[in-house]
């Protein structure tokens, strides 16, 4: 009678004979949480100027069969992806992370140029909403402000070539090794701390912008 494989070979033996990785063809959407669907409508769309293209409307969550009544909304880019977000119909927005900064968690859209990244701060400021920047990230400058609902968004001009970035795309891994390495060492200072503050902060090797701070 065959024995049956241990569970660590048979997971071992499933991701050998697992599929290769399907290609991963670009970003479909990311969806937030709104506070109210007009309100978020007339920011992105009037505002924006990403049109509103689609609608999906239910009172259960096909992926979970939970009830929760909802208006899911979703607004085209140039490329054909979308930022969409869910009206629960409660008028709360999504509560920021406890142990997060608020400029962590965003998503950045890309623009022609610097023209038109110049023009966009002018048209948000306009409409009376906060504006960062321009920043100058050096491969690329953004501006940054906030939704309705809290979301943080940047608008971008990638400012270095295809070959700058895949020339940086040679050593990305290299210098993840380094944190990932130093990470390991700050641990075991953490560790091994008892409370007298020892442990420093963990910082990356190289810094990238020394103009800051």
């Amino acid at each position: 009678m065959t024995q049956p494989l241990a569970p660590a070979l048979a997971a071992t033996n499933a991701r050998l004979t697992a599929p290769a990785p399907a290609p991963v063809l670009g970003l479909h959407h990311y969806a937030y949480r709104a506070k109210d669907a007009e309100e978020t409508r007339h920011f992105y769309e009037d505002i924006l100027g990403l049109p509103l293209y689609h609608i999906i409307q239910s009172d259960h969550v096909p992926s979970t069969g939970e009830y929760c009544p909802y208006t899911h909304f979703f607004f085209r880019l140039s490329d054909g992806s979308y930022i969409a977000f869910f009206d629960l119909g409660d008028d709360q927005a999504a509560l920021p992370s406890p142990n997060t900064p608020g400029w962590v968690n965003h998503i950045a859209f890309s623009v022609g140029d610097l023209v038109d990244l110049a023009n966009m701060k002018t048209r948000l400021q306009a409409h009376g909403i906060d504006v960062i920047g321009i920043t100058d990230h050096h491969v690329f400058k953004s501006i940054y402000f906030f939704d309705p609902n809290g979301v943080r968004l940047e608008l971008t001009v990638q400012l270095a070539s295809a070959q700058d970035m895949a020339k940086d795309s040679t050593h990305a891994r290299a210098r993840l090794n380094e944190w990932t390495a130093r990470k390991n060492e700050w641990r075991a200072e953490r560790a091994a701390d008892t409370g007298v503050g020892t442990a420093t902060k963990l910082t990356p090797l190289h810094n990238d912008r020394p103009e800051i701070g």
